[in-house]
């Protein structure tokens, strides 16, 4: 992540959920997208293998329809922000047995916007009160996202 995209990381959770994030936040973010990215892509995989295919259509990738929703809302928040030219960057392409088409890997930063926006949104439901969330929020709000995804 560039020294650049840390004030637009910044703003954006400002926006999204009235948080205060630093540096350490971000390789926490980063950690988290890119481990969600994976295992929507797992799920992708086998939906592709089972469906006879080398490669993972967009289709394949499991979206719910809340994701889709913060994907919408990430949409418009990133007008004003324009943090998907550096999710472009900051996503990392796991190893897998089928390949993602173009179609599907251009969905990537969008993908990671409605999560990033979902998580912060998480944020705020689970700790109403925190503004800068420590080491324990991260770790509890990343277990009910192992939950649900």
């Amino acid at each position: 992540m560039t020294v650049m995209s840390v004030p637009r990381f910044e703003r954006f959770f400002r926006a999204a959920a009235g948080l205060d994030v630093d540096k350490n936040d971000l390789k926490r973010y980063s950690d988290f997208v890119n481990g969600k990215l994976y295992d929507l892509l797992l799920i992708a995989e086998a939906t592709a293998k089972a469906n006879v295919r080398d490669v993972i259509l967009p289709w394949d990738l499991p979206i719910t329809k809340g994701l889709q929703e913060s994907i919408h809302r990430f949409r418009a928040l990133d007008q004003e922000i324009e943090l998907k030219p550096i999710l472009d960057q900051l996503t990392t392409h796991p190893a897998l047995d089928r390949t993602p088409d173009a179609d599907t890997e251009a969905r990537y930063p969008e993908i990671i916007g409605g999560l990033s926006l979902a998580l912060a949104q998480t944020f705020k439901i689970v700790y109403p009160d925190v503004k800068n969330p420590q080491t324990q929020h991260w770790e509890r709000v990343g277990r009910l996202f192992d939950l649900l995804l």
